[in-house]
Formats: C-alpha cells, structure tokens, sequence
C-alpha cells in the first residue's frame, strides 16, 4: 500500500519536471539566434505505478525526467547536405566560368581578338598597295604582334585561374581535415557522456553544424549506429559509432579520422599545365580521393574540373608491342585518341598508365605514316609486364566531363598551330624583298633559353610534311598560345616578309603582291578551326562557356532555393520558434503553479490529519 504521503511525492515530481520544462525553455530562448543549435524539450515519462492493495491495483507515482533531448529530423539533414554539395558544386563553376569569360569577352569595351584580328588583316590590306613600303611592313608585324600578345595574355590569365583552383585546393584539404578531426573528438566527448546516461546535445548540434559546413566542398555520407553488447544483441551498451564518408570514401570512423594531403606532382599532365599541380590522396593509404568521379560533389570537385576539366580529350591508345633499347623500353601504341600535331596536348615527358601501372616516359614520338606512337620508357619493362600489358589499354592524364582551363588552352593552341602553320606554310613558299627564300613568320620560343624554334624539322626539302614529329625535333608541338611568337629577323628588318611568290617575283616591280592576296584568304575563306575561318575561333570559345555559365548560374540559383527550402522545412522542425517558446513558457508556467498548488493542498491535508484529528 501507498504511503500517507505518498501524494507530497507525485505533486513533487511534478515540480521537478515542470521546473527541467521551463529551464529547458530557458535554454531555447537563449540560443535562438546561436548558429546550428536545435531546439531541446524535455521528455517527460508517467512514472512506475505501484501494486496497491485495493481494487483498482496500481497507483500512479507521478511523473519521470527521461532525458532532455534535441529535437532533430535526420531526414531533413542528409537531404540538406545532398542539396548543399550540389550547390557548392555549381556555385563554385558559376564563379570560374565568370573569370574565363571575363578573359575571352569581345565587345565595343574590351580590345579582344576580333578587334585585333581584324587590326592584323586590316594592316596586311594596307599593305598590298605598296609592298615595297618598309613602314607599312612594320605596321603588319606590329599588329601580328599584338596577336602574339593576346594569346600569351589570355594563357596566362588561365594560367592564373588554374594557380588559384590548386591553390584553393590545398586550402579545402586542410579545412576538411580539421573538420575530420573535430568530428571525431567530438565522437568521442559525446560518447563518454553519453555512457553515463543523458544526451549530449550541444556536442550533437556542434557536430552536425561542420558536417553541414563539410556538405559543401564535398558529397556527405553520415551514419550513426548504436554500439550493441556482442554478447546480447538486444542491450544498447548507451553509445555510438559515428561514421562520415565523402566522396564515397570515410574520412571519419568514430574517434579516428583519415587525414587528406595535397602532393605536388612531379611532371605535367598536359602541356600548358602549371608546375606543381596538387594530386589529393589520403595520407595512409596513399589511395587517391575520389575527385571527378559521379558520386563526387561540392565545391572540391568543381575546383578539379575548372584547373583539370579536358572534356574528355586527353591521351588514349592500344599498346601494340614493345622494343628493349639502352635508355630503357619502348612502348608502341596504335589507335590514339589523337593524330593530329595541332591537337597534341601530352607533355614531352611525364605518366604514363597502362593497365593501372603508372610508367614514367622520357620523350615520344608520332610516325604519321602507320599511325603509331612510340614513347621512350624511363626504365625497362619485365618480359611478364609486357605480356600483361599488351593489347591493353594506355592513358596520359584522366578523361574528365568538363570544360576546364586544360580544355580552353588545348583549343587555343589546336587555333595557334593551325593559323600559324597556314600563314608559315604561304610565308615559307614566298620570297623576301631581296629574293631570297623567306623563313617562317610566326615561331615558338624556347622557355629555357628564349631561343627560336622556326620549326626546320617539320618541313621536307619541299617546304611539305607528312604530320610526323617528335618532341626533340624542330615542330609545331613546341608551338603554345604561350609560347608563340613573330620571327626576331622579321621585328628586326621587316624587309625579310615574303610579299610575292616565287613563281611572281620580279626584281623589278618591288610593289608585287600576289602572295599578299593569298594570305588574305586566311582571315575567314580557308577553314581552320571547328569547320570556319579564323576570324570564328573566338565565337567557338564564347560559345562554348556560355553554356558552361548560363548552365552553372541556372543550377546555382535552383539549387539556392532548393537548400534553402529543405533548410527552412529543417529549420520548422529543430529552430526556435519564439512564439512558440513562449507559449511554452507560460504552459509549463501554469502546470508549475498547479503542482505547487498540489503540495499546498496536500500540506493542509496533512495538518488537519496530524495536528486535528486525534482521540
């Protein structure tokens, strides 16, 4: 049976919980405007009835504290960080799309290479009139050099671009792992007291508030599994595992995380690259993070794509068999992706994979008569590795679905190449005003030594090619937006431009220009680049990232409302709700008061049974 005073009990119980109610509350109200905090409520159980001797069998025992708990849907949060990293993923395209546009604008504002195009074949009409006229020589090599300025300062503007993607890069990699970090020295505060019963709900609201920060510069997979005594599957032992993945790979299980480094690569994946490019890789492991890959997303991957995007145009081929030399082996390869000069973007020297072994090549070259390349192997390649390797697949770099600083350099240069082989092939079959056989017009510049390649090599006796090369020879690979140039002779004595063809010369009609006439064809009626002229090559590449941006700015804001959407629906769950906390305030008000009201009553009770009922 019940004590007499067992009522005093139940009312205070009652006051217990009322007063965890309002402090709880309390806490609301003082955090509403505190970042990440989820609103608490405290859970209040019917207390343990007891076995009465009386025909009704129990009497109830008031009211229990089971725990005071953040009120949180998990639901609302995983679809929050789906929606974040593809924000952050859009966001981050949008903004670098914005700066390549910035480079390729033409309009009546930016002085762009239509303008000097159009400068460049104006000067050269000019010039037909009087051939012989020295200054009007200069005139045309000044503006031909002014073409060799705009593309040296569009590639370093992308040059620029891609520096700041890698530089950014190593920034994020740092930042996910003192993220990593953080999660998991939070995993293990939340676990030890957590153990000793409660709920830990500033740590949990910590914790979910840098996974939504990580959500944005990657794909955010969490779990959190209750740790079950092995023994009885069915007894939760009061912790739990918390795990995070992004990008498919975990970076945190529970108390330990898997730290991410940034390593500078050693040779060049595709040759207008910048120097020190960083590959990211875990530390341990030294497993590569999966960057470009379909189940990658957030800002990271749009980083990966903007400095390393080829839009799946880098270097493919079938080995076709090997050969031993002194140097090293040699690999054949047959099939290539690219057959083309003007197309090539490998780097002389650098990686090369073949059936996932990375092989470091010294030089390579293109027979264009068999369509076969020949790379020089730094080291000799086993009997039991050739036999593996052959007929397999080889690859320089990654094929990567985007339009990305490599791409817009490989068009550039595919455009430079093409022109100036054009222009150098007319040149080349001309003469000077002294008679003399003239040289090419446009030539590449030696990085190193800032000396002239004329490209000698690529031409036969006969002023023709067949498109074979290698890169140690004198051709129109070493031919860059970066390094292209006008003849030094020419800048020197502008009297060493062909002007005439062989078959027109005459020494005496210094004014001829029949060759002249044929260079202006150059301009827009001889197809150079995507099936038009030169004068189309901007329109391709503007073309080409106004898809890139209107796409990147559609997704952006549509996501933006997306995120924000799900966040408001998070919010309208887990938020503090100021009218609603002081609804609250004065319900938990009023059922304190009653309680107290209880203990009163029952103290009355209690008097008039001890003090005025007696014999």
């Amino acid at each position: 049976m019940a004590s007499t005073f067992f009522g005093l009990h139940i009312a205070s119980s009652a006051l217990g919980a009322f007063q965890a109610s309002v402090n709880a509350t309390a806490n609301n109200i003082a955090n509403v405007n505190t970042p990440g905090y989820s609103r608490q409520e405290a859970v209040l159980q019917a207390g343990e009835a007891l076995r009465v001797n009386q025909k009704y069998g129990t009497a109830g025992s008031g009211v229990d504290i089971v725990e005071i708990k953040q009120v949180r849907d998990i639901y609302y949060d995983i679809k929050y960080w789906e929606s974040n990293s593809r924000r952050g993923l859009y966001e981050s395209r949008w903004y670098y799309a914005k700066q390549i546009e910035d480079y390729v604008l033409d309009d009546d504002n930016v002085k762009g290479f239509s303008t000097i195009m159009d400068e460049m074949f104006d000067a050269l009409d000019t010039l037909k009139t009087s051939t012989g006229d020295r200054d009007k020589r200069q005139q045309f090599i000044s503006k031909a050099q002014n073409l060799v300025n705009y593309f040296d300062s569009i590639s370093s503007g992308f040059s620029q671009i891609q520096d700041n993607c890698n530089q950014e890069i190593s920034t994020q990699v740092a930042n996910i792992n003192s993220i990593g970090q953080k999660i998991a020295a939070l995993n293990k505060q939340i676990n030890l007291l957590e153990l000793q019963g409660g709920y830990a709900n500033e740590l949990r609201d910590e914790r979910a508030l840098l996974v939504d920060e990580l959500s944005g510069m990657v794909s955010v997979e969490c779990t959190e599994t209750k740790v079950q005594n092995t023994n009885y599957p069915d007894m939760y032992l009061g912790g739990t595992c918390y795990t995070v993945k992004i990008n498919g790979q975990t970076l945190v299980n529970n108390f330990e995380y898997n730290e991410l480094e940034c390593v500078a690569r050693d040779y060049k994946v595709n040759q207008s690259d910048n120097e020190g490019l960083y590959d990211v890789r875990w530390k341990v492991t030294k497993v590569p993070l999966a960057t470009t890959s379909n189940i990658a997303s957030g800002s990271l991957r749009a980083l990966f794509e903007t400095r390393d995007g080829n839009n799946r145009d880098n270097f493919r081929a079938t080995v076709e068999g090997f050969e031993a030399t002194d140097h090293g082996t040699k690999v054949k390869l047959t099939g290539a992706s690219i057959k083309d000069i003007k197309n090539m973007t490998m780097e002389s020297e650098g990686i090369i994979v073949i059936d996932n072994t990375e092989l470091k090549y010294t030089d390579f070259s293109y027979d264009a008569k068999t369509d076969t390349y020949t790379f020089q192997l730094e080291k000799n390649v086993s009997v039991a590795d050739q036999m593996r390797m052959k007929n397999k697949k080889a690859e320089i770099g990654t094929s990567i679905d985007a339009m990305g600083i490599p791409y817009y350099m490989a068009q550039m240069n595919t455009f430079v190449r093409t022109f100036c082989e054009e222009f150098n092939n007319m040149h080349r079959s001309g003469l000077d005003a002294n008679g003399n056989d003239a040289g090419s017009f446009f030539v590449a510049i030696n990085p190193t030594d800032g000396t002239e390649y004329s490209f000698e090599d690529y031409y036969k006796k006969d002023g023709q090619t067949d498109g074979s090369m290698s890169t140690t020879s004198d051709c129109y690979y070493r031919l860059t937006a970066q390094s292209i140039a006008v003849a030094n002779a020419l800048e020197r004595d502008p009297l060493l431009m062909a002007t005439v063809t062989k078959e027109g010369y005459n020494p005496d009609d210094v004014d001829k220009n029949d060759l002249i006439i044929k260079m202006m064809d150059l301009k827009s009626n001889i197809i150079m680049f995507r099936g038009g002229g030169a004068d189309s090559f901007l329109k391709c590449l503007v073309s080409d990232n106004s898809i890139d941006t209107q796409k990147a700015e559609v997704f952006t804001k549509n996501y933006d409302a997306l995120t924000s959407t799900i966040d408001m629906r998070r919010m309208s769950i887990s938020g503090v709700d100021e009218d609603e906390e002081a609804i609250n305030m004065l319900k938990y008000q009023y059922s304190y008061n009653l309680a107290s009201r209880m203990v009163q009553t029952l103290s009355e009770m209690y008097n008039r049974l001890i003090l005025e009922t007696g014999v």
